[in-house]
């Protein structure tokens, strides 16, 4: 493609409100998309995505070891209702932790440094829990790959959108929730092999959980390998003024055969006009605290909708409701509906756009979070397990296999949920975080974002044991039917519509402060 085709998109870009691609600039961005031959754009992504693997692995480690931790010969490694909530909620904790130390580390660092950085504490963590002797040593472990998980929730998705084309952004910005599904989902695979091919040994329950453990190891180091061949954004460079490693890692990114010198510059004059760091003052420009607000409370909405409480108890909750199926064989299915439904949402979102997928994400959780608690209020206890002073974490108790169909409920109620929260809250929650942050507050602010959604994670799963344990299991579900309500108001007045806009040009709307972009 030669340069002066691409003059008619810089000549709109360049401008303050009428900035948003129609059919001309629509046509052009497919041509320049034909002409993305380079694969390494999605090497680097899939690099950075490993710590994401990593993350959606470790989150959900609970689940299938605590039953096993429970059942524990040794009394110092045994979980009680005491120490379960903290082993499940406690990496929340540290992943607050590593998104206020991203606040700092996205901007000095990096992102890509960021990143690799956050492979020390992951691999400290599954080192401690896989040869774990005590308790303590269980919630370090737990507190350090949390706190790894945070730092990648705030450096990977705006190490993605600042090295991504605009007409791919929303793909593969999705990506790093797919490649947390996915780790999830390899978390269960692996911990029913494990547990099915140590057979019927002594000590195949005690030991499975390590083996997990070790294997969290393996993403880690891939990650780490991978990133050192990696370029670094190029709005980072350009901010530390490198430009002429700006301009090679985004050639390394685009390739030499596109026109990617028409994007440099593009960029290189977004970053000229927020060089400076943001001030105080500056907070009150609507321009910066209007795009942190919105990210801030999706992400406080993104948790309060319980998707971290579900996850990290799912096991527990399905002998809870005593589902028909065994509850290892129900976290996988709930895995692969999730996978599927993330990658329906990748392909989704560079077409449909992202408000209507969190409308539909929104209006799914309502229905399937409403349908879970009416069906454990008034279900009798002899069919869904719900009996008085039985806590949710020493559920074993309860009968596993009942005969009744109806028990199916919560397992399709759990099912439709995941689908809906990964169909718009979960991936496009990360995705509008990274585009609509300011440049010269973007590391900071995410790190702030992270921080909201882990605090408010903590405590939700902190709590959740205890309130199920005085309320009863169909309290927290009907809390989250209301917050599922709040959300599709949340979208309809304050999200906006990023779909084919470059970040310079939603910075562009943003700073004009007109409403009609909140609508």
């Amino acid at each position: 493609m030669e340069p002066s085709a691409r003059e008619p998109l810089v000549r709109k870009t360049s401008s303050s409100y009428q900035t948003f691609p129609r059919s001309t600039v629509g046509r052009l961005d497919r041509e320049y998309l034909r002409s993305l031959h380079n694969k390494r754009l999605y090497l680097a992504v899939f690099a950075a995505v490993l710590g994401n693997f990593t993350f959606g692995f470790a989150l959900v480690y609970p689940s299938p070891v605590i039953p096993a931790l429970e059942a524990h010969p040794s009394p110092a490694l045994r979980l009680d209702q005491h120490t379960a909530p903290w082993f499940g909620s406690v990496f929340t904790l540290g992943a607050a932790a590593g998104g206020l130390s991203t606040m700092l580390l996205n901007d000095c660092l990096g992102r890509k440094l960021s990143i690799m950085f956050s492979a020390l504490p992951s691999a400290v963590g599954f080192a401690l829990m896989a040869g774990a002797q005590r308790v303590w040593m269980l919630l370090l472990g737990r507190v350090l790959t949390g706190y790894a998980g945070g730092v990648t929730s705030a450096a990977i998705p705006v190490y993605i959108s600042e090295i991504s084309h605009p007409g791919v952004r929303g793909m593969l910005g999705a990506c790093p929730q797919i490649m947390a599904v996915l780790g999830s989902l390899v978390l269960y695979a692996l911990g029913k092999y494990l547990r099915v091919w140590r057979g019927k040994e002594t000590l195949g329950l005690v030991l499975d959980w390590r083996w997990l453990a070790v294997a969290g190891e393996v993403p880690v180091l891939t990650m780490i390998i991978l990133l050192c061949f990696m370029p670094n954004s190029p709005r980072f460079l350009l901010s530390q003024g490198k430009e002429k490693e700006a301009l090679g890692s985004l050639c390394w990114l685009r390739g030499s055969d596109t026109d990617y010198a028409q994007e440099y510059e593009q960029i290189k004059d977004s970053v000229r006009k927020q060089s400076r760091r943001v001030s105080c003052a500056e907070i009150k420009d609507p321009f910066i605290y209007k795009p942190i607000l919105i990210a801030g409370v999706m992400r406080f909405l993104q948790q309060l909708s319980g998707v971290t409480c579900i996850l990290v108890y799912l096991q527990s909750i399905f002998k809870k409701t005593s589902v028909i199926l065994k509850p290892e064989y129900d976290a996988a299915l709930v895995g692969l509906v999730r996978l599927f439904s993330v990658a329906i949402a990748a392909v989704s979102m560079d077409k449909a756009g992202r408000k209507i997928l969190l409308f539909v994400s929104a209006g799914v959780m309502l229905v399937s979070n409403l349908t879970m608690g009416i069906y454990i209020h008034f279900m009798p206890a002899s069919q869904n397990g719900t009996i008085a002073n039985k806590t949710l974490v020493s559920s074993d108790n309860l009968p596993a296999e009942p005969t009744n169909y109806i028990t199916l409920i919560p397992l399709l109620a759990t099912m439709f949920f995941i689908m809906g929260y990964a169909l718009g809250w979960g991936p496009i929650t990360w995705l509008l975080m990274s585009e609509i942050l300011p440049l010269k507050a973007r590391g900071v602010a995410s790190g702030l974002c992270v921080i909201v959604s882990w605090l408010t994670a903590f405590t939700l799963t902190q709590s959740f044991l205890p309130v199920v344990n005085t309320f009863g299991l169909q309290v927290p579900f009907l809390f989250f039917a209301v917050i599922s309500a709040g959300n599709i108001f949340f979208t309809g007045c304050c999200v906006p519509e990023t779909k084919g806009r470059s970040l310079e040009q939603i910075e562009a709307f943003f700073r004009t402060g007109r409403r009609s972009f909140l609508r």
